[in-house]
């Protein structure tokens, strides 16, 4: 049986969804622009342009320890607030509640590979590498798309390898698209488009974001100098960024998640343990918060199997435990279509521990830095708001 020592992350934090959580920042921006029925519960104040910057991986925990390595950014975070990121912590998931305004239960964006109902298999939803419309995937308004129809000027700058993306098509439809690949490139785009909407007194929102960050954790580890360097690149970005706003312009500056080192002694390997594999028909999610979907009839016992297995390093829920305490959301948003997709099982992991699958996910189980659970860690992203003096 595995152990888990008692570090910050060995206690799970539920995501203030509705109050705090990454879902509400879309619809709080548009309020501050003049959308008047979007909810605000973060108490932005009204401005005529936004740009939301997204930097992958920034967890809020991890500005705190680096401030040193950020002075910018964490001088601002003393001066904001800490949103939740919602569960699972990971971008397909975030994005989506991002994207649309909703918790995961809501959005069905639950996680980074999840079951698709009614199929033998999954599907990778940064990937989009199973034959599912994204459409019907995620049929609901995103919030670009409800900017659009208020009259606000909607633009994603970003690398043009996501436009056609089926994460893109299912959460972040709406507006235009600007394909950009320098971080200085997109900075300098989004600024001009802000400029123009100003001198036209034009209502616009920019999405801009940058994912460099969350690789070099991936690789690397959040404690490498690959990793600083690239918050470094960060912190003088957005120090640029918000010195340069036009007038009536405010910069909100937001992540989907933190993350955590695993270490290679805290890994629980589904792929060499029979006794987790009983039952178990499916292995979705990641190292860090695990759906794991069961044979007919094996529910009861999988879930009974990995408690005991996992009991000192996860909490381990069934799907409807999982609901009922509101990992994804309020249970009665978790709709009958989406509830299928999240795991007979659900587990979250604690401390610094994983459950890979060195044979069935290669790749995956050899990353250092994963994210995924609902420690503070992970759970904890910077919402930083820059207002132009104009």
């Amino acid at each position: 049986m595995a152990t888990s020592t008692g570090d910050d992350n060995a206690r799970l934090v539920l995501p203030a969804y509705g109050r705090g959580a990454l879902s509400d920042l879309l619809p709080a921006v548009l309020n501050a622009l003049g959308v008047a029925d979007a909810p605000n519960p973060l108490g932005l104040a009204p401005a005529r342009r936004a740009c939301v910057f997204l930097v992958d991986g920034m967890g809020a925990r991890l500005i705190e320890r680096n401030a040193a390595t950020a002075p910018f950014l964490a001088a601002a975070l003393r001066a904001g607030r800490a949103l939740s990121a919602g569960f699972p912590s990971t971008t397909a998931a975030s994005i989506g509640s991002l994207g649309t305004g909703l918790p995961s239960g809501a959005s069905g964006m639950l996680g980074y590979r999840v079951l698709v109902p009614g199929t033998p298999h999954l599907i990778n939803l940064l990937r989009w590498d199973a034959p599912v419309d994204p459409l019907q995937w995620q049929p609901r308004e995103t919030v670009f798309e409800r900017a659009c129809r208020a009259g606000i000027e909607v633009t994603q700058v970003t690398a043009a390898r996501f436009q056609d993306s089926g994460l893109t098509r299912a959460v972040l439809r709406g507006g235009v698209f600007s394909g950009v690949e320098s971080l200085v490139n997109r900075v300098s785009g989004a600024l001009e488009i802000l400029r123009d909407a100003a001198e036209r007194d034009a209502r616009a929102l920019v999405y801009l974001y940058y994912a460099d960050l969350d690789a070099a954790g991936h690789v690397s580890g959040v404690a490498s100098e690959s990793w600083r360097e690239q918050l470094a690149t960060v912190d003088a970005t957005v120090r640029e960024l918000a010195g340069r706003l036009p007038a009536g312009t405010a910069l909100y500056v937001t992540a989907d998640h933190g993350m955590v080192d695993v270490p290679a002694d805290r890994r629980v390997d589904v792929d060499e343990d029979p006794e987790l594999q009983v039952g178990l028909r499916l292995l979705g999610g990641e190292g860090r918060a695990r759906h794991v979907y069961a044979k007919p009839g094996a529910a009861r016992d999988v879930l009974q199997i990995w408690r005991e297995a996992l009991e000192d390093v996860a909490v381990v829920r069934s799907r409807d435990e999982a609901v009922y305490e509101g990992w994804f959301g309020p249970p009665e948003g978790v709709t009958d279509q989406v509830a299928p997709r999240i795991g007979d099982v659900v587990a979250a992991l604690l401390a610094d521990w994983a459950v890979v699958a060195t044979r069935r996910e290669k790749l995956e189980s050899r990353l250092f830095g994963m994210h995924g659970s609902l420690s503070a860690s992970e759970q904890e992203v910077p919402l930083l708001v820059f207002a132009s003096d104009g």
